[in-house]
């Protein structure tokens, strides 16, 4: 005799609630368990391929560079993929300062809030979003819905693919890998994505940190800077969005990162300036687009007369 299942209507903010023994001598359809390693490998090596060759590269899921991927994925026609080295996407944006919960993101940057649809309690000056989770909770599960964005978390980028002084994709290793297998293994060579664009969001703390901006400064595409100042939050939040930019073709460098190219002061727990340096970045990254498509005929053109 099949279970008798009754619900309760409640609010929209508690959604239903269960009566009776809908729950008791509760039973999952079968499986085998062969098909569920298909599912997940086929699923994953194709996205592999499918994005071996990418419009964009973002490297680091961050505030910063989530951010970037909300507003360049608006355009289906750009693929993204994300590489990220944690488990979990993120970066410092699950707590506030000091591991405290609430998030505060200065006025006139709770509108990137708005587009997203995280909700945040007004002050003069700026916004409170009552816990940093439920903004990267939020655009991480929007960013991820959209059909021409893939996430490749617990993966690291380990190098750059450079042509003629031009980055043209990423090097990419299993994190595990990076961390600790090279120093265990004696070879462990890595993997490839090309793309037209990298965009840069390593951020400035971490096992990972800068590491984008450190490679070009070590084969000297990029000079090497003062690196980031002390803290100052009025000072920090307008040089970050003012420098995000393609700092070499092909690079856009978004976030904190850029502190350690150009000297930017550290901003400490105010976020609005990695939303909207993102905002840039994604900006950015479609004018380099343009740019290599101009450029590319241009080229076609002059082949052909």
């Amino acid at each position: 005799m099949s279970a008798t299942i009754t619900s309760t209507v409640t609010s929209p903010a508690t959604g239903y609630r269960l009566n009776g023994d809908v729950l008791e001598n509760y039973k999952f359809a079968p499986i085998r368990e062969a098909d569920v390693n298909r599912e997940m490998t086929s699923r994953y090596f194709t996205d592999m391929m499918e994005y071996a060759e990418s419009d964009v590269v973002i490297v680091g899921a961050g505030s910063a560079g989530l951010s970037c991927a909300w507003e360049l994925s608006k355009d289906p026609s750009i693929k993204i993929a994300i590489i990220e080295q944690s488990v979990s996407p993120g970066g410092g944006c699950w707590l506030g300062g000091q591991l405290f919960s609430a998030m505060i993101v200065r006025k006139p940057a709770q509108s990137f809030l708005e587009d997203v649809g995280v909700p945040f309690e007004e002050k003069e000056n700026y916004v409170v979003v009552k816990h940093a989770a439920l903004f990267t909770s939020t655009i991480l599960s929007k960013v991820l819905q959209r059909p021409n964005v893939k996430l490749f978390n617990a993966t690291a980028v380990e190098d750059l693919i450079v042509k003629q002084n031009e980055v043209k994709g990423v090097v990419t290793n299993w994190a595990l890998v990076t961390l600790v297998g090279h120093d265990t293994q004696s070879c462990m060579d890595p993997n490839v994505i090309e793309s037209k664009v990298v965009v840069s969001g390593c951020g400035h703390d971490g096992p990972f940190g800068a590491s984008m901006v450190k490679r070009l400064q070590s084969i000297k595409l990029v000079e090497k800077g003062e690196g980031m100042r002390c803290l100052d939050m009025n000072a920090a939040e307008d040089e970050i969005v003012n420098q995000t930019r393609e700092i070499v073709p092909g690079m856009v460098m978004t976030g904190m990162e850029l502190a350690e190219l150009d000297g930017a002061s550290r901003m400490g727990p105010t976020f609005g300036a990695m939303l909207i340096s993102g905002q840039r970045a994604a900006i950015a990254a479609r004018a380099s687009l343009q740019r290599q498509r101009d450029a590319e005929k241009q080229s076609q053109n002059k082949i052909s007369n």
